[in-house]
């Protein structure tokens, strides 16, 4: 990965940490409530999120790192790491 890239997946984290807390600081307690920004506001939000998310991606993919995705702490992954050590022939049956 070169240093531009670099800095650029930096400050693209930057603006999505950015925009996620305006996104938290602006939502109102209560479905209930009006939201204070406006719906062209907020669809202007998604779509840099968007375009942030894809930008990443084409980092990623030009960088040769797998997708990058969360998960919970507790979901089973897809493959479970077993030591060598713990692997035992199974026993013969006597007749």
């Amino acid at each position: 990965m070169t240093e531009n890239s670099d800095i650029e997946r930096k400050i693209l984290a930057t603006m999505r940490q950015v925009l996620s807390s305006i996104i938290k600081d602006t939502t109102p307690a209560h479905r209930s409530m009006a939201h204070p920004l406006s719906d062209p506001t907020i669809q202007d939000i998604r779509q840099c999120l968007g375009l942030i998310s894809a930008r990443e991606r084409e980092l990623a993919d030009a960088a040769g790192i797998g997708q990058e995705k969360p998960y919970f702490t507790d979901e089973k992954r897809a493959a479970e790491v077993v030591s060598i050590s713990s692997i035992k022939r199974p026993e013969k049956k006597q007749d």
